[in-house]
């Protein structure tokens, strides 16, 4: 009797244990759970420890973190009937857990059919190489038609990337084909832009050398002309202050000392191997300054100038006779600025070529 007893404290007590623990209910920081009891919706539980009614609850938890959806790879028909093999990711988040229980059968399955049809939907309106370059703007589409259809189940398509998009094999070797065809038109292209710039270069290049080559020649015809005039000046300059030297160096001879020189210059004549003479003045006043020195002929009045101031009072001053002699430092100042100019000329005739260099190739259709 004492054993009934005790095995029936014993049930007593786990059924009450039992009856307790179904009325606690523990919810996960990432869920939220649906309390129902006796068939009605009564709340949503938090997340954390809960307590319902025992035995006649219900409690369903639904996971509220980001879920991925693998999309099935499909054939679909392109708007330009191509067949390709499409298959996408969908990142879906349950954002209202009571919408996602009661108002759709399984949220998951509902969302990855929707996407499939949806997939087909807006690859079949797009030509297949819009297909390849529009991924981004597809998934965008994509994923704004989902979840404006999902809204009302409370989940929210987060994202949808297309991962794979694979043409038939048929299709295939047609895009290799074209590729093949669009790679040779290129490089014919290319080859042809080639040459023409090639061309233009080359004719730009003889054409600078033209240029620079005139150039050259211009200004190394200055510098010949400038050395010819500076050489004329001073050997002119040079003669004529031989003559103003000679002149006055001439001035303090009497008719003696003329005729002394005329006769040795007699000598020298007579001396030579010529058989013509020229004589630079008239044999009679030859003759006559001879008998003069030898004193048989009338007298002639003679000038002696005996000292300097005499001399420049007779002739003037030095440099008024000679005339400005340019010094070494004038001459080379004046070399420097003409070679300034000439260096200036060459940059001028530089640009010129340089812009002409590079409007050529802009012209050039």
């Amino acid at each position: 009797m004492s054993a009934a007893i005790i095995g029936l404290v014993i049930f007593i007590i786990l059924a009450v244990l039992i009856i307790l623990i179904s009325g606690v209910k523990i919810v996960q920081p990432y869920e939220q759970a649906i309390y129902m009891r006796l068939g009605k919706y009564i709340k949503t539980l938090d997340q954390g420890f809960n307590v319902v009614t025992p035995l006649i609850n219900e409690v369903i938890k639904l996971d509220l973190r980001t879920q991925v959806l693998d999309v099935p790879r499909q054939e679909v028909i392109t708007k330009d009937n191509s067949p390709v093999f499409v298959d996408a990711i969908i990142y879906i988040k349950v954002i209202d857990p009571v919408k996602a229980f009661f108002e759709v059968t399984n949220y998951r399955t509902a969302t990855l059919y929707l996407a499939q049809t949806t997939l087909r939907s807006v690859i079949g309106e797009m030509e297949l190489d819009q297909i390849f370059s529009s991924r981004e703007s597809i998934n965008l589409q994509l994923r704004d038609t989902l979840d404006e259809s999902t809204d009302k189940w409370g989940v929210k398509v987060e994202a949808v990337e297309i991962r794979e998009v694979d043409p038939a094999s048929r299709v295939k070797e047609s895009m290799e084909e074209q590729t093949s065809a669009e790679r040779k038109r290129r490089a014919a292209i290319l080859e042809a832009d080639g040459k023409k710039r090639a061309a233009i270069l080359e004719a730009e290049g003889k054409k600078r050398a033209r240029i620079l080559e005139a150039e050259g020649l211009r200004q190394s015809q200055i510098l010949e002309a400038e050395g010819e005039r500076m050489a004329i000046i001073l050997q002119s300059q040079g003669e004529a202050q031989k003559l103003r030297i000679l002149s006055l160096g001439a001035s303090t001879l009497d008719s003696k000392a003329i005729t002394v020189l005329s006769l040795d210059t007699l000598r020298d004549l007579g001396e030579g191997e010529a058989t013509k003479f020229f004589f630079p003045m008239e044999l009679t006043r030859l003759a006559q300054g001879m008998s003069e020195y030898m004193g048989s002929g009338t007298s002639i009045p003679e000038r002696e100038i005996s000292s300097l101031k005499e001399l420049t009072k007779a002739l003037g001053l030095p440099d008024d006779i000679l005339g400005p002699v340019p010094k070494v430092e004038e001459l080379r100042a004046e070399m420097d600025t003409l070679s300034e100019s000439l260096e200036e000329e060459m940059k001028e005739s530089t640009q010129i070529a340089m812009k002409a260099s590079k409007s050529t190739p802009e012209d050039a259709p």
